[in-house]
């Protein structure tokens, strides 16, 4: 890997177009060095995670209005959509903007933290809708959603977005247009144009991810791989961007970011070096977000030593500057401590999700958010007792590399009869440095237990064999990686709109 200086450039500043960060990007994603069989098999792993994710959900109303959608723009050369039939095919962005939203709906997929936030997974199902609509095979989805993991792991390694407002799908365009370049075997020069384009339309601010949290937290990512697709799409037709994007005198970082004065630094893949980013992500055990999984287990641990919840006098939460100010009390949002928040504000609120999982000894991705359970008494009486705090320790190991990098906490619980009860974990169980990180056996599990009840034995077992074949599958076969349910399993139809 090597660093890349990426600042500002006034128009009368030369700057070579191999020079650009999107230029750059783009060769990490037109390099054809081979995948891995370590990368393959963690693909595999999470398109599993995400089909599982999207079972769960295929009935929630986000995603139905999303389907609705898509088929509107039904099309013979398309690809499938989470839960219809196979013969059922949309456009490939709508395809990516359906199954987007069914894989983000329950913030229950893969993740990544850095300087910034990401959900790597996001990057799939816009590069396997263009993969299945264009008949390529599991070699070339492997190396597109290498590519794209590559692409969007370095990029929140060494460029912040929150602290600027700007929401984390910013990366998430040129990553799965990069992935898409990669996958599709496109020149270096298209794929610059698409990334910029991605980039320049996909740039939206965090009130996504704010105050009263709306459904738009599960299109943001769908929206741009949607976007992402149509760049593509343009820059094949000889299309140009907005250039130099990253680094223009009126381009992203000097006026959306840190302005003219800041230099960034991006590590990248040197030429030749294999894509691996991906294994440095790590997925959800539970439907909660990420800064949120070693506290819930943190909880399962406690609460038998608490006892009587009665009897807690408060809870503080010591913890990261993230965790503090974006889930936290830090954030300042009265609608984290709100119990009739809607689930995507509830599912930000480490408050609220660390006394449910006290009291429970667990989490489940419904019923922890059902609104009677948001609204017992005992609960909210508990839940208003916490507060957290950042502690720079913790924020230091946020941002650590190695095996120092941790996402919990330290909890201190006050009893009314005066005893405290203390204990810390720096990293969930299931990631890869826990008590039991997740391997394939473990993804499968997820996955049969959210598509219980919603996809067949048999479909199940038939969409887990063609991901065991992944790098041999044929363009027929790619085109099968999908799931079908029975219609009465989708939920009633979404409200009528344009489409």
């Amino acid at each position: 890997m090597k660093l890349h200086d990426v600042r500002t450039y006034k128009s009368v500043e030369p700057l070579a177009r191999e020079d650009q960060l999107a230029w750059k990007l783009a060769s990490v994603a037109t390099d054809p060095v081979a995948v891995d069989p370590d990368v393959i098999e963690m693909i595999g792993n999470r398109i599993i995670d995400n089909a599982a994710v999207a079972a769960a959900s295929v009935a929630r109303g986000p995603v139905r209005s999303a389907r609705a959608q898509a088929l509107g723009h039904r099309s013979d050369r398309g690809a499938p959509v989470f839960g219809l039939a196979a013969d059922i095919k949309v456009s490939p962005d709508w395809a990516a903007w359906a199954n987007g939203v069914a894989v983000r709906e329950l913030d229950f997929h893969d993740t990544f933290l850095a300087a910034d936030y990401s959900h790597p997974g996001d990057n799939i199902p816009p590069i396997l809708a263009v993969a299945q609509a264009k008949g390529l095979d599991g070699a070339a989805l492997a190396r597109g959603i290498a590519a794209g993991y590559e692409i969007q792991v370095d990029l929140v390694k060494g460029i912040c977005l929150h602290e600027h407002k700007i929401d984390h799908i910013a990366h998430l365009g040129p990553s799965a247009a990069g992935g898409i370049g990669a996958l599709l075997g496109l020149s270096t020069e298209v794929t610059y144009q698409a990334i910029q384009q991605a980039l320049h339309v996909t740039t939206t601010t965090r009130q996504s991810r704010k105050g009263e949290i709306s459904t738009w937290k599960a299109y943001a990512p769908a929206f741009a791989g949607k976007m992402a697709i149509e760049a593509v799409d343009r820059a094949m037709r000889g299309e140009g961007a907005p250039s130099p994007a990253y680094e223009g005198e009126d381009g992203f970082i000097a006026w959306l970011l840190s302005g003219p004065a800041h230099v960034y630094q991006v590590p990248l893949p040197d030429a030749g070096e294999p894509k691996r980013a991906i294994l440095d992500t790590y997925t959800k055990e539970y439907s909660a977000e990420y800064q949120s999984q070693a506290l819930i287990d943190l909880a399962k641990r406690m609460g038998p030593k608490v006892g009587d919840f009665d009897g807690v006098e408060s809870i503080l939460i010591k913890t990261s500057h993230h965790t503090h100010y974006v889930i936290g009390t830090g954030a300042g949002d009265p609608q984290k401590m709100d119990p009739k928040a809607s689930r995507e504000t509830l599912d930000h609120s480490i408050m609220y999700i660390f006394a449910v999982a006290l009291q429970d000894g667990g989490w489940h991705h419904a019923k922890s958010y059902a609104p009677e359970r948001a609204q017992r008494p005992d609960t909210v009486a508990l839940w208003h007792k916490i507060a957290t705090q950042e502690d720079p320790a913790w924020t230091a190991r946020y941002h650590a590399k190695g095996a120092d990098k941790a996402f919990g906490g330290k909890v201190v619980i006050k009893m009314k009869d005066g005893r405290s009860i203390v204990d810390e974990l720096g990293v969930a169980d299931a990631h890869p440095a826990g008590a039991r990180p997740f391997e394939r056996a473990n993804y499968v599990e997820k996955f049969r237990t959210l598509a219980d009840g919603v996809i067949e034995t048999d479909e199940q077992n038939r969409f887990l064999d063609l991901v065991d074949r992944l790098p041999t599958l044929t363009g027929a076969d790619v085109r099968a990686l999908n799931f079908q349910v029975a219609s009465d399993r989708l939920g009633p139809d979404a409200p009528a709109g344009i489409f």
